[in-house]
């Protein structure tokens, strides 16, 4: 057999280092959103934002460009490999963190946040693509766990490692130790990654095909309604993400403890992903995501009921944060993992109408939460528990009424 006519072996990545591939992709979101919120005053004092909650923006414009971005990468992935494509999206994530660096008006810097969005939804489609070419089922769901819990530390520690830039250096330092990181990715992921998609699978970038790969994940039941519910849930966490300097610096006046309260509450879904990852195997998908967003819906009625009655207070917003998040850490990886499950022949396009609808639909609910923001966490509650409701509606149809179901057997990758 001469070597045009060799069929096509996948390469099997070890399984720790597909963990560690995916979790430091996904890790360049993480830092790229949370790092510089102890910045954000710094940054809109200089360019003289209007508005406290103008400052929002940094943030907004990154995830709705991320979310956009990623419904046009997936036929690229889909026809050109997955290997090159995250190459191309790192070079991109490269300069658009120089272009931060150099951004000389508020306009110039949005501009480049969401030109640095736009490039890192490549990468996203890229690795959950990958993920899906190795795996599928619980196993997908295990990966996609340990993945999320190694890059949790970077929510954990991004606030912390933008407080000690800002305490050597301009905030524009912080830009700068984005631009190395997304070097060392690429240095890495170019010795080490192989090519995950057969060649008899890649797909034409023709209109046809395109629409009807889209069109088939908007069809699938399963699919469109586990999307829609993580945005919902994750809409939420957009909107404490936008909010969370002012919430700590202004309402509860922490000061430059605040990047140490961010960790405390970001810790809970760390914890929560790495428990999945161990519990998915035996309980399933559905069971797990079904009970952890019931917890979400209680907890924030509880909350919101509290906060009304007696008023605030920073201990009872963390401990109902940290539920809130905990629970987040249980739905995200499964509802990722469900939508996915039916799309193993167009992982490429399934990855990206998932991450633009989920990204998308979750940058703009955030973004509206956030400029509720009115000195007080009652605008956050609300958009926690009305967010928390609407996803469990949302599964209710896709499941056609039954919650709970047992987990149907992996399929092969």
């Amino acid at each position: 057999m001469d070597a045009e006519t060799k069929p096509f072996v996948m390469p099997r990545i070890a399984y720790a280092e597909l963990v560690a591939i995916v979790a430091g992709v996904m890790a360049l979101n993480a830092l790229a959103i949370d790092m510089m919120l102890p910045a954000l005053g710094l940054i809109g004092d200089e360019f003289g934002a209007a508005q406290g909650n103008d400052r929002q923006l940094i943030i907004v414009v990154y995830v709705l460009g991320n979310g956009v971005a990623q419904l046009f990468f997936g036929p690229i992935v889909d026809r050109f490999g997955r290997k090159r494509i995250l190459m191309w999206a790192l070079g991109g994530y490269i300069i658009g963190s120089a272009l931060t660096v150099m951004a000389s008006s508020f306009t110039l810097l949005l501009a480049a946040r969401a030109f640095q969005g736009v490039a890192t939804a490549a990468t996203r489609v890229a690795a959950i693509a990958i993920v899906r070419d190795q795996c599928s089922g619980r196993r997908m769901a295990e990966v996609m766990s340990l993945a999320i819990t190694i890059f949790m530390a970077a929510p954990i520690l991004a606030p912390g490692l933008g407080q000690l830039v800002l305490m050597v250096g301009p905030w524009r330092g912080i830009f700068l130790t984005l631009l190395i990181y997304g070097v060392v990715m690429a240095l890495w992921l170019g010795m080490r990654l192989p090519e995950t998609l057969a060649p008899e699978r890649r797909k034409p970038l023709q209109p046809g095909p395109i629409f009807s790969n889209y069109l088939e994940f908007i069809r699938n039941r399963t699919s469109i309604g586990y999307t829609l519910a993580s945005a919902l849930c994750f809409g939420a966490l957009f909107g404490y993400i936008s909010a969370a300097e002012q919430v700590f610096l202004e309402t509860f006046n922490l000061g430059q403890r605040f990047p140490i309260a961010f960790a405390a509450i970001a810790g809970s879904l760390a914890a929560a992903t790495l428990i999945n990852a161990r519990l998915v195997s035996r309980f399933g998908m559905r069971r797990i995501s079904h009970t952890a967003l019931l917890i979400f819906i209680v907890a924030n009625i509880f909350h919101l009921i509290a906060a009304a009655s007696n008023g605030e207070g920073f201990l009872m917003f963390m401990t109902f944060m940290s539920i809130s998040f905990f629970a987040l850490g249980l739905i995200g990886p499964n509802a990722n993992a469900l939508a996915m499950e039916p799309m193993g022949h167009i992982a490429g396009s399934a990855a990206a109408a998932n991450g633009f609808a989920g990204t998308t639909l979750a940058g703009f609910l955030g973004g509206v939460i956030g400029q509720f923001y009115d000195g007080t966490t009652m605008p956050i509650i609300l958009g926690f528990a009305w967010l928390g409701v609407a996803a469990f509606l949302v599964i209710l149809w896709a499941e056609k009424g039954v919650l709970f179901r047992p987990q149907t057997p992996d399929a092969p990758p």
